[in-house]
């Protein structure tokens, strides 16, 4: 009885974390570390952020966009595995994820799915109060599993500037022609 009364106040604690600042709550995947053969880890909280935006140009129109839109971040986590065999990390740990933005203020943008292929990748959004605080990217393949959590204040119309810098991969969210 204990052991569901814990179980319940975590969970609940971990919802109300992330509803509270957009931020996911990973689960441990070091041990992942020792079966990819490609790992990509990116953690940068506010202060580190600021300290990156600080070697941005602001003379260039790309940098100062991207500046501007950085300040208003908490935190960009990247994490981002390759594997030589399939599904070398846990499904589980993957659905704990998805089961996260099923909490109060987090919208799907972008869903899909190919059971051929075996993908699956979802684009959620936090919403508070009209605005974006939160984005994350969680990208299944048999033998890639890629995590992205950017927390704060999101402009969609620029976060495609931040593509490619701060451990964002290339979202697409803008068509380039």
């Amino acid at each position: 009885m204990k052991s569901m009364l814990a179980l319940t106040v975590l969970f609940l604690s971990c919802e109300l974390a992330v509803a509270a600042d957009a931020r996911l709550v990973l689960p441990d995947m070091r041990f992942l570390e020792a079966k990819a053969s490609e790992v990509v880890s990116v953690t940068l909280d506010a202060p580190l952020l600021g300290l990156a935006a600080r070697f941005l140009d602001d003379s260039k129109p790309e940098d100062a966009a991207a500046k501007q839109l950085v300040a208003g971040l908490k935190g960009v986590y990247v994490r981002s595995f390759k594997f030589d065999t399939d599904f070398a990390y846990p499904k589980a740990d993957v659905e704990a994820l998805r089961k996260q933005l099923l909490a109060p203020g987090w919208q799907p943008l972008v869903e899909v799915r190919s059971l051929k292929a075996q993908t699956h990748t979802d684009i959620y959004i936090s919403m508070e109060g009209g605005r974006a605080n939160g984005l994350v990217i969680i990208a299944s393949e048999p033998r890639e599993l890629t995590i992205v959590n950017i927390v704060g204040s999101i402009d969609l119309q620029k976060l495609h500037r931040l593509e490619g810098r701060f451990g964002v991969p290339d979202l697409q969210l803008q068509d380039k022609r």
